[in-house]
């Protein structure tokens, strides 16, 4: 398979730093930070669904190159991403926690609306039997881990080396889309805790935290980046099945636990109400996030990532 060419690869730098530009990335930072911590999601799959992942990568893999102009372009996406994780864990939890069933949804909505544009970016190197085979592979053994991830829960005494591997697993998070990191910290009894410290501006935690995430991505992102250059189609079916298998998972694991009876008091919603809201929420979405897709197709479009 033939490997980018420079002058396509890095396109994205030729884009203009208006205003808008910029607060579309910064936007785009902010969910990507949001799914990096929400449960059933994941920062990697937003950050595909967004058209910044790969670009992301190839600018981690390669660091040294073009890093001013890197800098400058990812610099809100950064930002974006930091303010996502605080703003989720201060004021988005909290409601989160009540209406968990209607926020997933919403989220779901948004994964489902931009599936076509995922689906023709993974068929842009072509598409061949193996291809999809990948893709039902990815999409089953994502489903089946967040099943039986579910099923388990085991209490880990939080230290600094316990948040530098938290940290290391949402950043797995970010490199493997359809990877939910939120989920393993709940299974492993991490998760309201760190949402605390992180709502508490706690530094024990926050730098290891930190630290972890950065670490595993500079370690993971040249090979990744390598691996999209060699093997571009496959990988793309590999990350549509695991968005695939994510979001389905996503229904059994976290919608229908939270449509339980408590749930519904918590939301003062009947069971009726509260599914009418799910599937409402989920259009909604879909259709905000397809949009949005078709206005990032002609971005791309006027700068020659077509």
């Amino acid at each position: 398979m033939e490997t980018k060419s420079a002058p396509d690869a890095y396109a994205y730098l030729e884009e203009k730093h208006t205003p808008f530009n910029l607060f579309v990335r910064f936007l785009k930072g902010v969910l990507v930070g949001i799914g990096a911590i929400l449960p059933g999601l994941s920062g990697g799959v937003l950050a595909v669904i967004f058209g910044i992942y790969d670009q992301l990568m190839r600018f981690l893999g390669n660091i040294r190159h073009r890093f001013l102009a890197n800098v400058k372009y990812f610099a809100p996406v950064i930002i974006g991403g930091i303010v996502g994780v605080y703003l989720f864990s201060v004021v988005v939890e909290a409601a989160f926690g009540r209406y968990a069933a209607l926020f997933t949804c919403l989220f779901i909505g948004f994964v489902i609306g931009t599936l076509p544009q995922l689906f023709r970016r993974a068929g842009r190197a072509g598409r061949r039997p193996v291809h999809w085979l990948a893709l039902l592979i990815a999409a089953a053994v994502i489903f089946g881990l967040m099943l039986l991830g579910d099923r388990a829960l085991i209490s880990v005494t939080p230290s600094i080396p316990v948040w530098f591997l938290a940290g290391a697993v949402i950043g797995l998070g970010v490199i493997v889309p359809g990877l939910s990191p939120s989920n393993f910290l709940i299974y492993f009894n991490l998760y309201d805790k760190m949402a605390s410290e992180i709502r508490q501006f706690n530094l024990a935690t926050i730098i290891p935290l930190g630290l972890g995430l950065v670490v595993i991505v500079l370690l993971l992102a040249k090979l990744v980046n390598r691996l999209f250059d060699r093997h571009e189609a496959m990988l793309y079916h590999i990350i549509l099945g695991s968005v695939i298998g994510s979001s389905l998972g996503i229904i059994p694991t976290i919608v229908v636990p939270a449509l339980d009876q408590a749930g519904l008091s918590n939301m003062g919603l009947s069971l009726t109400s509260a599914i009418l809201w799910c599937i409402a929420l989920l259009v909604v979405g879909a259709i905000l996030s397809y949009l949005f897709s078709l206005v990032e197709r002609r971005v791309e479009t006027e700068r020659g990532d077509l």
